[in-house]
């Protein structure tokens, strides 16, 4: 079945909205089992390369504590087909008050309705 422009635009947003919202369960069901989710950047800069559900979820779940009461912004997004991009502004609490924020881009590749990679490129 050949995705739509508004099919993957849709599931780009509810993605996001889970994201938004915190909910591990709900993002890991957007995507593939065999899922990939990367960072691109050196493994001491907190890049990296996880494969599977059990290891994306994991590094998911730890979201919360290396950002705390962290939100996704849209500041652009398309998708159609199989691929897809997001660029966002990542916002977080500050242990001493105060925002933090980083900007980024994701990228997808969608299979079967579901997202198989999600790639990060960012700066903080």
């Amino acid at each position: 079945m050949t995705a739509t422009a508004s099919s993957t635009q849709s599931l780009v947003d509810r993605f996001i909205d889970s994201w938004n919202r915190h909910d591990v369960d709900a993002i890991m069901a957007d995507m593939t089992d065999d899922c990939v989710f990367e960072i691109v950047a050196p493994v001491d800069k907190g890049g990296g390369r996880w494969e599977g559900q059990e290891a994306v979820r994991g590094i998911f779940e730890a979201m919360d504590g290396m950002f705390p009461g962290y939100h996704f912004a849209t500041e652009s997004s398309f998708a159609c087909g199989d691929r897809g991009a997001l660029q966002w502004l990542l916002t977080w609490d500050l242990p001493e008050g105060g925002k933090g924020s980083a900007r980024g881009i994701d990228i997808y590749t969608f299979r079967d309705g579901r997202i198989a990679a999600k790639i990060d490129y960012f700066t903080l």
